[in-house]
């Protein structure tokens, strides 16, 4: 078996995804564009062989390094990055080189633009906010008059929380309006509510190997515009209805021998229109691995490799080594901010919690603004147990307490 495996080098912990393959006998063949001595010697053992081009966002270079992939090893696979960023690139790769697993050109807008993936979640039953295509002022003021302030702005077709907004005021929308980014933008009514996810792994037919799901206690918005700071929690999805909501709509969008990372807003408050407190609404689908540590907090709190999963996906088209995983504990990412001052030291963290801290680490600059600029990985048997671990590490220097995690058991 072949796979390209594109960008193998970053994010840091992604060759985790090769290693898995090529333990299973797989040729997997990086293209990146870092030159190889830069690459980690974890990322060069878990490669057979590593094409560099001078850009990924030239597909001239891409084009031909497929090729020479082609001509020296035959007929490929399976193409993926696990990276929302290159998920047009892989697209257009399978379309032009006849590569009949995963999606082609002609298959993204229905995962790519928030705007279609609301046709997806009503089709799994799944309520979205409302939304306005940002086209003219009219429009968009008349939106607004229907489902009031506050309202979101964001790319339609977008990775992340980049250039998303929280518009409060006719002010704030024509500042906005008047220096938008040329991209069509999406405006969405607020939703008061914090975010869940399904996330998971399928088989070529888009049945579910394996899901987990996380809290995230602020929204990847907030993350940017807030102080750095960060918590989300694992879950155990099993026991939730999310897990008969996530599967209607993985059924619905039918990623195969993929991971999936399915978004939703569960309501804080009864919201008219909307709905009560408690219900789920769809935010956004992305057919990739979750961001961030979330792939590792998913094998903590299971005691499985996720990585492994997605290789066995691949090969044999199952779970064999996982098939029975069980939640075992919550896991949170406490992420610390850069710019504040907390009461507690590292070591005091260490000390208070050393039998519980599963990972430290300090992320690229490029992701700390939705990781943190120094994380922690933590495990508790409950939730009331991960807000005091919360709490004690992001305790800041004058006293005030942060943000409480919420969710349910």
């Amino acid at each position: 078996m072949n796979v390209i495996f594109i960008s193998p080098h970053f994010p840091l912990h992604f060759y985790q995804f090769c290693d898995r393959l090529k333990r299973m006998g797989v040729n997997v063949l990086g293209i990146g564009d870092t030159p190889y001595e830069g690459i980690s010697d974890s990322c060069k053992a878990s490669l057979t062989e590593y094409y560099r081009v001078d850009s990924l966002e030239n597909y001239d270079e891409v084009y031909w390094a497929v090729a020479f992939y082609i001509h020296r090893y035959g007929r490929i696979d399976y193409i993926d990055s696990q990276n929302e960023y290159w998920l047009e690139l892989e697209a257009k790769i399978r379309t032009d080189f006849n590569i009949p697993t995963g999606f082609h050109t002609d298959d993204l807008d229905a995962v790519k633009h928030k705007s279609r993936m609301k046709e997806g979640y009503r089709r799994a039953g799944v309520k979205t906010a409302r939304f306005h295509l940002v086209n003219d002022p009219e429009g968009c003021l008349n939106f607004i008059r229907e489902v009031g302030y506050p309202v979101v702005v964001k790319p339609d077709n977008g990775v992340g929380a980049s250039n998303t907004e929280k518009l409060k005021s006719d002010e704030e929308f024509w500042a906005f309006y008047e220096s938008r980014p040329d991209v069509q933008f999406i405006m969405e009514e607020f939703v008061p509510g914090h975010v869940e996810t399904f996330d998971g792994i399928t088989d070529r037919d888009g049945n579910i190997l394996f899901c987990a799901g996380q809290v995230l206690v602020q929204t990847p918005m907030d993350m940017l515009h807030g102080s750095g700071e960060n918590v989300s929690y694992s879950q155990n999805v099993q026991a939730m209805d999310l897990y008969d909501i996530g599967s209607r709509v993985v059924a619905a969008f039918c990623p195969r021998n993929r991971f999936f990372h399915f978004e939703f807003f569960r309501l804080d408050e009864d919201k008219e229109g909307l709905g009560r407190k408690g219900e789920i609404l769809g935010l956004e689908v992305n057919m990739r691995a979750p961001g961030g540590y979330i792939p590792d907090k998913m094998n903590y709190t299971y005691d499985v490799d996720v990585y492994q999963i997605w290789a066995e996906s691949l090969v044999y088209n199952e779970n064999r080594s996982f098939r029975d995983y069980q939640f075992k504990r919550h896991v949170t990412h406490v992420g610390r901010g850069g710019r504040v001052e907390y009461l507690h030291t590292p070591d005091e963290v260490r000390s208070q919690y050393w039998d519980r801290i599963l990972m430290e680490n300090r992320p690229p600059e490029s992701i700390s603004g939705t990781m943190g600029s120094f994380i922690y990985l933590i495990w508790a048997d409950s939730v009331e147990e991960l807000n005091e671990q919360a709490d004690f590490i992001l305790r800041h220097a004058d006293g005030a307490s942060w943000i409480q995690a919420k969710g349910s058991e």
